[in-house]
């Protein structure tokens, strides 16, 4: 047998670990892949993307592949490490055999270049097998006129192929060089050193819960512009508390109890504590990265889901009418555009309400002032379903634009208001409403409108609204007219919606797969940390059936520690997301909830699904062994 020989055998022997690590590669290999073979396509690279948001967009795909490839540089060698500490002893009884320290290093040189050359060309391979269906759903979420149809990706093959033979070549390189100093005493001993009983400080514990209490309370409670000023000290403050709570915390908690006799006695509990701290102390580091990892890929993709639902809502509340048209001032073309919007409409069979009034501004208090009388304000508030409103003589009210967060009426509020009378009224009350696509304006009875002074200027707004009609055929009504009517004077908030999620598209695309990389890897890290110790728990599990301990009892014990172990990381993030997205919430002024409800959850069902595979598999090979 060969040396070659050898190294590969080595490889099928530890299948066990190197297979999650195989398929974490090939995953890696496929994103980056699906990125490249998008970002290579005739649409998107030729002339047809290269305008306005198209260049940027481009750019911001190379920049995630970018992220993704350093990433996947930090992921390998991590997963390296850990097949490292857990082969030390198998490294020591070669080094007794006779193999040579150089010898190590080229064998697990030959190791890694084997499983990056078959996860380069599996990652490619699958790819190419779900190339039509990545680019089917990019074209839903990037919402291109033009087909993206399957093409044979020649150049994203050799950039993938080439970007990522080079990365495990430099991390064999690397991981060889790192094994140049362990001393045989400590290769034979491996992980079998001991480490004495956790112990956590008392202070850092207490710090630990104070930092993210703190970092909690002001990310919850600061509102408006505050949270983008709150964002980087918060994110800091949390992170050394995340450290502290999985370093600290979570040892102290632990150690308080196996002091409960009454809980640490209680049936398997002893077997099952007595390992636990152990495990979080020697876990800590991993816990502390896949929690926050984690975090950020929640974060990211709760953050573009929500914008993109704040910018649709957004949209809509800032235009209730399905269209409008408005000129200022005295304009030759208005009749002809008015006529053209209802032929239009005709044309497509849309039967729409509408609704004419002029935008008169006066002078109040040294500035230009709208101002709505009771009767006009009435019609364009039935038009979107609204309440109509009675005022009384010489009463007025400021109104405040609905769902516009940054609202300021409240200005408006006793300012006098000259009539020609000599008499002034003022508004007393503000109200909110959508009936004028309007940030803030009076509203006057008709009466008392009749004898306001010195106008200043004046608008013509007229709005079109559609009970029942299908969104497509508003869309295309809508980009029908721009082409005739400036975006100035018309507008159809249809083709609004479809033209910001269109430009969103991309950022959204590009931010999903960032997320989806960055939880899959999270999941990994766990499962490395997890099947590096089962080779102990075979033995340990062995030794105490021996004693007494029946199946149910261990498949029990391994349920809750496994459980713990999983999902004490994930259930951190799902907190620091919970709390990042709730500030971003207050940031706008629009309540997040379902969005986030809905990427927490799909996270939470994701990680639930890999713990009971994992934990199949984790049992299964305890139980062969007993």
């Amino acid at each position: 047998m060969t040396f070659r020989q050898f190294a590969f055998n080595n490889v099928l022997r530890n299948k066990r670990l190197y297979v999650a690590y195989f398929l974490s590669s090939m995953f890696m290999v496929m994103v980056f892949f699906t990125f490249a073979l998008f970002a290579f396509h005739p649409v998107i690279s030729g002339d047809v993307f290269h305008s306005g948001l198209g260049k940027k967009s481009l750019f911001g795909l190379k920049v995630a592949g970018g992220i993704i490839y350093v990433f996947s540089f930090f992921f390998v060698l991590y997963s390296m490490s850990a097949f490292l500490k857990s082969r030390k002893k198998e490294f020591g009884i070669l080094m007794v055999q006779g193999m040579s320290m150089r010898q190590i290093r080229l064998m697990v040189f030959l190791e890694n270049m084997l499983i990056g050359c078959f996860a380069t060309i599996g990652g490619i391979t699958l790819g190419l097998v779900f190339a039509k269906l990545i680019l089917l759903i990019a074209e839903k979420v990037l919402m291109f006129n033009e087909k993206l149809n399957f093409y044979f990706p020649l150049l994203a093959i050799i950039v993938t192929f080439v970007s990522f033979i080079v990365l495990f070549l430099f991390i064999s390189f690397f991981v060889a060089f790192i094994l140049r100093s362990e001393k045989l005493l400590n290769l034979l001993k491996g992980d079998k050193q001991s480490k004495g009983e956790p112990k956590a400080s008392i202070l850092l514990t207490i710090l630990a819960a104070l930092l993210l209490g703190v970092g909690y309370f002001f990310a919850l409670i600061t509102k408006g512009n505050g949270v983008f000023f709150a964002v980087l000290p918060v994110t800091i403050v949390v992170t050394i508390g995340t450290y502290l709570f999985f370093t600290q915390l979570s040892v102290y908690v632990i150690r308080k109890l196996k002091g409960q006799e009454t809980l640490f006695w209680r049936k398997t509990n002893m077997i099952l504590f007595s390992d636990l701290s152990y495990r979080m102390k020697d876990n800590a580091r991993t816990f502390f990265m896949v929690a926050i990892i984690s975090t950020v890929a929640f974060c990211a993709i709760g953050t573009l889901y929500g914008l993109q639902s704040f910018f649709n809502s957004s949209t809509r509340n800032w235009h209730p009418n399905t269209f409008t048209y408005n000129t200022k001032g005295e304009d030759k073309t208005e009749a002809k555009d008015v006529d053209l919007i209802n032929k239009t409409l005709k044309q497509y069979d849309i039967q729409a309400k509408t609704a004419h009034m002029t935008l008169k501004y006066f002078h109040v208090k040294g500035q230009e002032q709208l101002i709505v009388q009771q009767s006009d304000f009435n019609r364009f508030a039935a038009l979107i379903g609204e309440k109509t409103i009675q005022l009384s003589k010489g009463k007025a009210v400021a109104v405040g634009y609905k769902g516009f967060p940054y609202s300021k009426e409240q200005k408006l509020l006793h300012q006098p208001i000259d009539l020609q009378s000599g008499k002034q009224i003022q508004a007393d009350q503000v109200i909110k409403s959508k009936a004028l696509a309007e940030e803030q304006y009076y509203l006057v009875t008709d009466t008392d409108y009749k004898q306001l002074k010195e106008q200043k200027s004046n608008e013509h707004f007229y709005a079109w609204q559609v009970q029942k009609e299908k969104e497509k055929t508003l869309i295309h009504v809508g980009e029908e007219l721009l082409k005739k009517i400036p975006s100035t004077k018309f507008s159809g908030v249809d083709q609004q919606v479809f033209q910001g999620n269109k430009d969103y598209g991309p950022v959204f695309f590009v931010g999903l797969f960032i997320g989806i990389v960055f939880f899959v890897s999270a999941g990994s890290f766990l499962y490395f940390r997890l099947y590096a110790d089962v080779d102990d728990d075979k033995q340990k599990f062995t030794a105490i059936s021996k004693m007494g301990l029946t199946e149910k009892e261990l498949k029990k014990v391994l349920n809750r520690q496994i459980a713990m172990l999983f999902f004490a990381p994930i259930i951190v993030a799902l907190i620091h997301g919970a709390v990042a997205l709730t500030a971003l919430s207050h940031a706008f002024e629009y309540n997040l909830f379902k969005e986030s409800a809905t990427v927490l959850s799909v996270f939470a069902l994701i990680q639930l699904i890999y713990f009971f595979i994992v934990r199949f598999y984790y049992i299964k090979q305890i139980k062969a062994v007993i």
